[in-house]
């Protein structure tokens, strides 16, 4: 019987060894798994290098596409349908407001009115008699104001005649350059037939489209620079217009500028690139492009804050190759980590070795950046 109760004895105290070593295993376990997230004890301290956030001056620059177009231009179309009889400019020249391009057969027409000019003739002879009548008293009023009606008639007539006639030369509407014609003498035009084009290129203007930010800071008056392909020159342009309407599709609105001083070597149509200069903001906060992570709704930096890396969100504003804007989400005074970002955890331990470029006394360098850091 002592031996029974031995052997339960130390089972029992065995079993509790066992389970008391089972716990602690667990709590152990889970202890590893806390410290194995985030900014765990277990996991040592990211080596990171770091700036100082200060204020600086931003210089708030635009480029984008534009377009040259001509100060004035349009297709030249015949008012009537016909056959051209003749053609009275070169291809490519310059032509005064009025200057004839085109004549279209107008025999019919000249028939017609020498026609009507015979008539008008035979109605002041009847007029002129029915007056020496009427003096008489061999017609009534009645019948001497017909004889004037057909007078009258017969001359509106004649001046309908006339404009249709006058529609059969196609002149220039502006003084301008003509460009290929595309048609011949003896072809058949109407008024849907495009003959040539002209265009007023003493002045030209140039059209491009800015983002909807842009809106507000867009000033009719506002001088812009722009440079096309092939040349090596630099022209100036100053703002006119803005479109009313911001497209829907692209959310840009559309600017127009005349070009500015000689535009020798421009031509409409031309591809050019367009630069604006906007106010720079003299009280701007800029950090490294690298320091700026892209989240899926938004942006964060990593900011030091005694030993730990805190995850905060920030708005980007301008940016260049190297640098980008923060309109909100920093302050003065604060550090930015800038380096080991890939190793970095929200509440992960951290460790500067460089700020603002300067080692700390006592740290080595960083390691690689860009490659993680294995705990």
């Amino acid at each position: 019987m002592n031996f029974r109760f031995a052997s339960l004895g130390i089972l029992s105290a065995f079993a509790l060894l066992t389970a008391c070593g089972s716990t602690d295993r667990k709590e152990a376990a889970q202890q590893q798994q806390r410290g194995g997230g985030g900014g765990g004890t277990n996991r040592p301290p990211v080596r990171a290098e770091a700036i100082t956030v200060a204020t600086t001056t931003v210089l708030d620059q635009l480029e984008v596409p534009g377009t040259l177009v001509a100060n004035e231009a349009t297709e030249i179309h015949p008012e009537v349908a016909g056959i051209i009889t003749g053609i009275y400019f070169k291809e490519g020249t310059v032509v005064s407001k009025g200057a004839t391009l085109f004549k279209l057969n107008d025999a019919d027409l000249q028939a017609q009115l020498r026609k009507l000019q015979v008539q008008e003739k035979i109605a002041r002879q009847n007029e002129n008699r029915s007056e020496e009548l009427l003096k008489i008293g061999g017609i009534s009023r009645q019948d001497y104001e017909t004889t004037q009606l057909q007078v009258s008639n017969t001359g509106a007539d004649i001046a309908i005649t006339r404009a249709q006639i006058a529609k059969t030369v196609v002149r220039a509407p502006f003084t301008g350059k003509v460009g290929l014609r595309m048609v011949s003498v003896g072809a058949y035009v109407s008024p849907t037939s495009i003959m040539t084009t002209i265009s007023q290129v003493g002045q030209m203007k140039i059209d491009f489209t800015v983002p909807e930010k842009y809106i507000t800071k867009i000033k009719n008056g506002q001088y812009i620079n722009f440079s096309i392909e092939g040349s090596g020159r630099n022209y100036t342009g100053r703002v006119v217009a803005t479109e009313s309407n911001i497209a829907e599709n692209t959310r840009t609105i559309q600017v127009r500028a005349t070009v500015q001083g000689d535009n020798a070597g421009l031509t409409p149509g031309a591809f050019a690139r367009v630069k604006l200069s906007f106010e720079p903001d003299t009280d701007a906060i800029v950090v490294p492009t690298q320091a700026v992570i892209p989240q899926a709704r938004g942006k964060k930096v990593y900011l030091y804050n005694n030993g730990i890396a805190k995850f905060v969100d920030v708005t980007t504003g301008l940016r260049d190759s190297s640098t980008v804007q923060i309109t909100s989400g920093l302050s003065v005074g604060d550090t930015v980590l800038t380096t080991g970002l890939l190793s970095l955890r929200p509440e992960g331990k951290v460790t500067l070795v460089k700020v603002n470029g300067k080692a700390l006394a006592g740290q080595r360098p960083a390691a690689d950046s860009t490659k993680p850091v294995n705990p």
